[in-house]
C-alpha cells in the first residue's frame, strides 16, 4: 500500500504565482498528490487545482494586461484597503461554487482568527470564503466574518503549515516555500512590512523544513508581494524549478 502523499502550498501574494507553474508541471508529469494543505495564495491555486480548473486558462486570465487591477475593490476601511468582495466572486467562479466535499483532491485552507490568535483550518463548507478568509493580508484586504470567527491571512500563525497535512495523514510531503529571498530595495510601506514579518518567520520556518520529505523553493524573492503585472514571471520560475525537480518529485509520489 502506497503512502498518503501530501502538498503544502505556501502563502506569498504574487509570488505566489509560482504555484500555477508548478501544478502544471504536476498535471504534465501526471503526479498524483492525495491532499493538498493550502496558505493565502497558496490556498488560491490549492483550491484551483483540487477543484479540477483548467490551470492554462487560469494563467491566461491572470496575466491579461490589466486583469489583476480589476480584483482591486478599494475601500475607506480601518481594517483594510481592499474589500475582498471581487476575489471572493472570482474564486467562487472558477471552482463553482463547490464546497469541499465536491472538490477532487481533499483540500485544507488556512486561516487565522485575528480575535483569540488561533489556526483556523477549513476543510468543509464553502472553498470560496475558506479561500477568502486566508487571503485577507492583515492591513491591506479586509479580514473576512466567516462561520463566527474574524479571520486573516493563515500566514500570520504559519507561512507553510506542513503540521496540518501531518494531521491530515500525509507520510509524504511536497511542500512550496515561495518566499525564499528578500528583496533589495523594498518600494512601498507594505513591502516593508510585508518582508519584516517574512524576516520573523525565517526561524519557524527552519523547524517547518526538517519535516517535509521534498521543499521547493522557487527563486522569486526579487518579485514584491504586491507587484501582481510579474504573474507570467513567477508562473515561468515555478515551472522551471518543478521541471528541475521533477525526478525527485516522482521518487517522492511513487
Amino acid at each position: 500500500m502506497s503512502l498518503k502523499r501530501g502538498l503544502v502550498l505556501g502563502s506569498g501574494g504574487a509570488r505566489g504565482f509560482a504555484h500555477l507553474g508548478i501544478l502544471q508541471v504536476l498535471n504534465e508529469q501526471k503526479i498524483e498528490i492525495d491532499l493538498v494543505v493550502g496558505c493565502s495564495a497558496g490556498a488560491i491555486f490549492g483550491a484551483l487545482w483540487c477543484a479540477g480548473s483548467d490551470l492554462y486558462r487560469i494563467e491566461r486570465l491572470f496575466t491579461y494586461p490589466g486583469f489583476a487591477k480589476k480584483l482591486i475593490d478599494p475601500t475607506v476601511s480601518r481594517e483594510g484597503l481592499i474589500k475582498g468582495d471581487k476575489i471572493l466572486e472570482l474564486i467562487r467562479l472558477l471552482t463553482k461554487d463547490m464546497s469541499f466535499a465536491d472538490l477532487l483532491i481533499p483540500l485544507a485552507v488556512i486561516a487565522t482568527d485575528i480575535e483569540t490568535g488561533e489556526l483556523v483550518i477549513f476543510n468543509e463548507g464553502s472553498v470560496a470564503q475558506a479561500v477568502r478568509a486566508s487571503i485577507s493580508i492583515p492591513g491591506f484586504i479586509k479580514p473576512y466574518r466567516y462561520q463566527g470567527r474574524l479571520l486573516v491571512d493563515g500566514a500570520v500563525k504559519t507561512r507553510l503549515p506542513v503540521k496540518v497535512a501531518r494531521n491530515m495523514g500525509a507520510e509524504k510531503i511536497l511542500a512550496v516555500d515561495v518566499k525564499k529571498g528578500l528583496m533589495t530595495n523594498p518600494s512601498s510601506a507594505m513591502d516593508i512590512l510585508l518582508q519584516s514579518i517574512e524576516i520573523l518567520e525565517d526561524d519557524l520556518l527552519r523547524a517547518q523544513r526538517q519535516d517535509v520529505e521534498l521543499l521547493i523553493q522557487p527563486d522569486i524573492g526579487h518579485i514584491g508581494s504586491f507587484q501582481f503585472d510579474r504573474a507570467e514571471e513567477a508562473i515561468r520560475l515555478g515551472r522551471c524549478i518543478a521541471l528541475a525537480k521533477s525526478s525527485e518529485i516522482k521518487r517522492l509520489t511513487t
